[in-house]
């Protein structure tokens, strides 16, 4: 069976689409946090938190699927599988970090993610990175570490646990972008969603705890904000190269930052803003610059 046929480049609705799943994904880690601590009952413990994340967003896949009915065709077993184990860990990893160090802080280092796929993009995918996209990234970088407020005691074991998560979602961007040249973006999802769900339900068996009504409800929030975070991210991976997509997901910080502000009344400080102005700024040059050499139809 041949590749499936590559969509046009949009590079636009690329960005437009990775903007909204980093909306989506801050509210899972917020969620995420409000579990962890023991906000809404005796605290879960991550591994209870991600098999929460799997389930009902698996639900919400074959819910669909029993719907439209797709046709599941050939399955690349191999990169879904290394796509799903690294998935899990990183998001494993991440609500473990929301539990131990301020949400902003876990979201910043999370954030070289993008940084680690770009790389990788270039021996794996063989996506050549130009200096726009260089520089870009790096700003972003920049901006990332100085919301880690290096010197401020920020490397503990919360930050040891985001930048692990961070190097996992690295790594998972590329088994992402070599699946959505090869399957359907709903049969990646299902398929991803079925693995982790086995993997995390395994993991958790070891650590289960009855949730209370509120954490289910938690639980489920996570699973369907992820659920919509992976649609609109697999798609624009779809859209633009790697490269271009993954920086854009720094928009995670504002969106968490926004909501630490309207739920918990938590207001960033100057550093924050800076930071959070640095890699909105990268992402707007490579809005810009990759609009500008956009060939016209």
């Amino acid at each position: 069976m041949h590749p499936i046929a590559a969509p046009k480049t949009n590079p636009a609705l690329a960005a437009a689409l990775t903007l909204a799943a980093s909306a989506f994904a801050a509210g899972t880690t917020l969620l995420a946090k409000a579990l962890g601590t023991g906000t809404l009952g005796p605290a879960l413990h991550p591994l209870q938190i991600s098999h929460g994340r799997f389930l009902f967003a698996f639900i919400g896949f074959a819910t669909a699927a029993m719907i439209l009915r797709p046709q599941i065709e050939r399955i690349h077993w191999g990169l879904h599988i290394g796509r799903s184990t690294l998935g899990w860990g990183g998001v494993t990893l991440m609500f473990a970090a929301a539990a131990f160090i301020p949400l902003s802080d876990a979201t910043a280092i999370s954030f070289l993610n993008p940084v680690v796929g770009m790389l990788l993009a270039i021996p794996f995918l063989g996506e050549k990175i130009g200096p726009w996209r260089w520089g870009s990234a790096a700003l972003a970088f920049c901006g990332a570490m100085i919301l880690t407020r290096p010197g401020t005691g920020a490397l503990e074991l919360g930050a040891v646990l985001a930048l692990c998560a961070a190097v996992a979602m690295g790594g998972e961007l590329i088994f992402i972008k070599k699946l959505t040249g090869r399957e359907r973006p709903f049969q990646i999802l299902l398929i991803n969603n079925a693995i982790g769900l086995a993997i995390s339900t395994a993991a958790a068996a070891f650590v289960w705890q009855v949730p209370t009504v509120a954490q289910w409800a938690a639980l489920a929030g996570i699973g369907l904000l992820m659920a919509s975070a992976q649609t609109c991210f697999i798609n624009a991976m779809r859209l633009a190269d790697a490269s271009f997509v993954a920086p854009f997901f720094y928009a995670t910080l504002a969106f968490a930052a926004l909501y630490d502000a309207l739920v918990f009344s938590v207001l960033p400080d100057v550093v924050s803003w800076v930071g959070a102005g640095v890699i909105l700024t990268a992402a707007a040059i490579l809005v810009w610059r990759e609009g500008r050499n956009r060939p016209t139809p």
